[in-house]
């Protein structure tokens, strides 16, 4: 293979089965709900064959979980501004547009879901909650190293993403900017 076929080819046919068969997954839980599928439809929407989804994931809880985790650290880097404010700011200006972006909705009544059907589903939103806590952790120590006061990431949780993925998850109402701000300078 020569420079120029391996350049159109980023990320190879492994990538491009990985984003068939998240795309199949997010269109079907936003279509049909959680529960409402099964791997067979997975590959028969992606064109990738229910051996080789198998094969990668195992089974369709460890799919669904890579899929939340996959999208949520795709949409949501941590920022570095340079103060807490600004990071908890744009953090969650953040994931107001994730959580109301076209996959938004179906992506969170997944976690919502997978939390709440059994041990593997449980352990999925375990292995959620704590990349989120991770990645907020990463914002807070950094904070913390600028000698900031920063709030654990559990009333980040708390104060911040929980009002926001209510309000989203029960048509509360829009996540506009002054609300998300809002949210941040109660916190703060």
């Amino acid at each position: 293979m020569d420079e120029r076929q391996r350049a159109r080819r980023p990320g190879g046919r492994g990538a491009r089965v990985g984003a068939a068969v998240h795309q199949a997954v997010t269109d079907l839980i936003s279509e049909r709900g959680y529960g409402k599928f099964s791997v067979g439809d997975v590959a028969a929407r992606s064109g990738v064959a229910d051996s080789s989804i198998y094969r990668r994931w195992g089974n369709l809880e460890n799919l669904l979980t890579d899929v939340a985790l996959t999208r949520l650290n795709e949409r949501s880097p941590m920022p570095d501004t340079g103060s807490l404010a600004g990071d908890l700011r744009t953090y969650a200006a953040q994931v107001a547009r994730e959580i109301t972006g076209p996959d938004g909705l179906a992506l969170l009544r997944l976690a919502v879901a997978l939390s709440s059907s059994g041990q593997e589903g449980r352990q999925a939103g375990d292995d959620l909650l704590a990349e989120r806590t991770r990645q907020l952790q990463s914002v807070l120590d950094r904070a913390r190293e600028r000698g900031e006061h920063a709030p654990d990431a559990l009333g980040v949780l708390d104060h911040i993403l929980a009002p926001m993925y209510v309000r989203v998850l029960f048509g509360l109402g829009p996540l506009t900017p002054d609300y998300v701000d809002g949210l941040v300078d109660r916190l703060l």
